[in-house]
This record gives C-alpha cells, structure tokens and sequence, in this order.
C-alpha cells in the first residue's frame, strides 16, 4: 500500500506562483470561423497564460467566484464574479502531466501521472523505467486565491490521471479516488493487470497527513482482457453511487462506504474504444457514459466514422431490484461533421439545471460545445452550440475545447490551446437554470439539484 508523504502548511511554497490579483485580461476578439445556435452566445475568451508555455489546458473546478482551469504546467486560478470579464488572479507552474483538479473549501486536489523525480513542483521529468519517480496526488491550499500554498503530496501507484471527490459527511474531511491505467509495460509501477482504483483519506484540518486508506481491486475475478485500469469516476454522493469509466467496461458502484467501492453492475460496447467519463442525470434513472475514440487526437467527428464511434451512449440505470441493471438506450454523437483537421471526439460535459428536465452541455475538443436535450433518452438531439472551427486551417493539431459545465448561470469551456471560454444559454428552455447556485461545483461529484 502506497503511504502519504506529507508537507507542513506554508512550510515550503515549491510551487511557482504568479499573482495577478485584480488584473483584468482582455477577450481574444472574433474568432474567425466561429459558429452558434440555440441561443448560445460567446461572451468571453481569456487566452492560456505564457507561464503554461506550450502545455494544453485540461479539466475545471469551481468554488465561490472562481474557476480553476488544470494544465499539464500547472493550474489558472480565474476571478467569475464578473463572467463576461473573468480575470487571471493566479497562475501556479507545477508540472505533472494532465493536471485534473478538485476542490473542497480551501484545498485543491492536483492529479499528477507524469514520472517526476520527486513529489515537489520544481522537480524534473524522470524516466518511465524509474520505479522510484514520484506520480500522485498533490494538494494545495488555496484560501488565498491570488497566492495558492503547495502543503502534501500522496504517492500513488501507477499515478493519477483523473481524481474525484467525495466530500466526507463531516464537511472537515474528504475522500478522494485517484483513477489510472497502464499504458504500456514500460512503466514499472503501472504493469497490467491494473485492476484498481486507489482511495485516499484527507483531514481539512491536518492536509499534510493525507494518505492512502484502501485500494479497491474493481475486477476481482482477474481474468478479464478489456482492462488495465481506471480513466475516471463519476461519483453521486446523494444517491451512494458512483459510474467508473475503465477503458474497456462502464461500471457502476456502490459508495455507500466511501472508503470501500463496490463494484454492483459492469458493461461493456462493441462500439466503445475508451470508456472515458460518466454523468448521471438529476434523478439517476440514465447514465451517459463517453467514447474517447483516437485518444481524443484524431478526427473522427466525420462521416467515415458514423454516428456510434466516439459517441455518448445512454443507459437506463433500474435500481429497483436486487441489484442495478443498466441497459442500453442509445448514442448521441456530434451531429456537425467536422474537418479531417479537427480532432473531435465526446468529452468532458455536465447536466444544466433546469428543474425537471435533462439537460446537458458538452465538449468536443475542436467539434466545440454541444448544448444537448437528453428528456429522451432513446433520441438525444442538439438544440445548441459553440464551435470555433479548426485551429489549423490544412494540419490536424490537438485542440479545442476539453471541458464545458454549467457553473452559477454560465457555461465554462477550457479550450486546450485558446484559453477560458465563457458562454451564456439564452433559449427560454433553459430559463430557471440561473436561479440555481452553488457555493463550489466538482463535475466528477455531483451534486443533487433541485427538481
């Protein structure tokens, strides 16, 4: 069992910190080649800071009046108090690989599955064959938000690609599942069969003794051929579940103990090439669960591919039984077909709380955002978008928009090469939307919204 490796709050700030509290930073202007429908309107760009370099943007979390935008380089803390002008108040420089973020009161939760030759942020890269190299979670203070703290970090095996929250029930302490896979055997901490998720406990009150409590085999029977891991978790606190993206089977699971995931249905598809993310709807009766065909680099929004590659796939989740059962109900891929370059394939979304209907907003890295009616689920339609175009007019670059969630009124988009998008939703559909807030905001912890 991997231990915890603990700093002392405030002891040691290795992290790069810049702070630009109060600076205010301009849109990027038109965007040529910009599309919209639906009443999808596009009121704000804050390009991707120099101190990223040239690293992509990856996943959001909100909390208060920010948002904070993960990178490979590190992490963008952005003041929304204004959405159609969000300002950079700080920009964090600790790389570690893809940088998915959580956030709970004043921590934040920094995933890190790069090799790196130690667990602070300055340390360099460390060859994949290093069985020593730090890869973990990282944990930041960020009560000051124009001047966050780097205080633990907790070494996991095979690393943290995604991490998700679950907030204990005392509101002083969380649990935190760290989701990984092995791409290859050449990474020694990180061997098939990699058939767990590792879990780990976190004091508010004492971050620095952050440790691993359990890790939770997922695939017990340790015969399978489809998986070597763990892409992300969806977890559903309110209803003590949660749905386990795992490169070759969608699961759901039981987190009625946190600390002990339990594995209580498993699908698979045909037409799934990377079990990449879930999302429950409001009421739990469907789960929509992602594709992430060519590793979300290639292009395959087209019609070469069709409609069932790369695609959402609804399942019907019956809970009235012994035990759940998810049944497939159908796809939803992106109905504009994109260029041969633009990498375009389903991403990160979460639902818009319109009380009583399913509604969901999505990104599809170059295909844009997709505004989706999903009230049913055995026809999912586009009733809106974003969609920029390609980032290079004859080549096929990775870009476009990673993620896209309903914060507080507004749709958020981090676009991987242009920066923080801020969109508004303006179709009478969606009126009651705004009305619902939320003090902090975790798409991989959903919370229950009011019907």
């Amino acid at each position: 069992m991997a231990s915890g490796t603990g700093r002392r709050r405030g002891a040691v700030a290795a992290a790069s910190v810049v702070a630009l509290a109060g600076l205010a930073v301009p849109s990027a202007g038109a965007d040529d080649g910009v599309t919209t429908s639906g009443g999808v309107v596009h009121l704000a760009n804050v390009p991707k800071p120099e101190s990223m370099g040239r690293s992509p943007n990856s996943d959001l979390a909100f909390t208060g009046d920010y948002a904070i935008g993960g990178n490979y380089s590190g992490f963008v803390v952005y003041d929304i108090s204004e959405p159609a002008a969000p300002r950079i108040v700080a920009e964090v420089v600790c790389p570690g690989g893809q940088g998915d973020v959580s956030v709970s009161g004043d921590l934040l939760y920094f995933s890190v599955d790069y090799p790196r030759a130690g667990d602070e942020c300055g340390a360099p890269s460390a060859p994949a064959t290093d069985a020593d190299a730090f890869e973990g979670l990282r944990i930041f203070d960020i009560s000051d938000k124009a001047n966050p703290q780097y205080v633990a970090a907790v070494r996991t095996d095979c690393g943290s690609h995604t991490n998700t929250l679950v907030p204990g029930a005392d509101g002083r302490s969380d649990v935190v599942y760290v989701s990984s896979y092995s791409p290859s055997e050449a990474f020694p901490n990180c061997r098939p069969p990699h058939d767990k998720i590792t879990v780990i406990e976190v004091s508010h009150d004492a971050p620095e003794d952050a440790a691993v409590v359990s890790e939770p085999v997922l695939f017990p029977d340790g015969g399978h051929e489809t998986t070597t891991g763990c892409h992300d978790i969806t977890a559903y606190p309110a209803r003590g579940l949660a749905a386990a993206a795992c490169l070759g089977d969608g699961l759901l699971l039981d987190i009625t103990d946190p600390l002990q995931p339990e594995v209580v249905e498993r699908v698979q598809d045909e037409n799934f090439a990377f079990w990449h993310s879930a999302t429950f709807t409001n009421d739990a009766r469907n789960v929509v669960f992602t594709d992430e065909l060519g590793s979300g680099s290639s292009a395959t929004c087209n019609e070469r591919i069709g409609p069932e590659r790369g695609a959402n796939a609804v399942y019907a989740l019956d809970t009235s039984g012994e035990s759940p059962e998810l049944e497939f109900r159908s796809y939803y891929k992106l109905p504009r077909h994109q260029s041969d370059t633009e990498n375009c394939v389903a991403h990160n979304g979460s639902l818009i709380p319109v009380p009583g209907q399913d509604f969901f907003v999505q990104a599809w890295y170059q295909g844009g955002v997709s505004v989706i009616d999903l009230n049913d689920p055995d026809r999912p339609v586009e009733v809106g978008h974003f969609d920029r175009g390609p980032f290079h007019p004859t080549q096929l670059r990775t870009a476009g928009s990673w993620s896209a969630y309903y914060y507080n009124g507004h749709v958020y988009s981090s676009d991987m090469e242009r920066g923080f998008d801020v969109l508004a939703l303006t179709d009478p559909r969606f009126a009651g939307a705004e009305s619902v807030r939320q003090d902090e905001f975790n798409p991989q912890s959903q919370p229950e919204l009011p019907d």
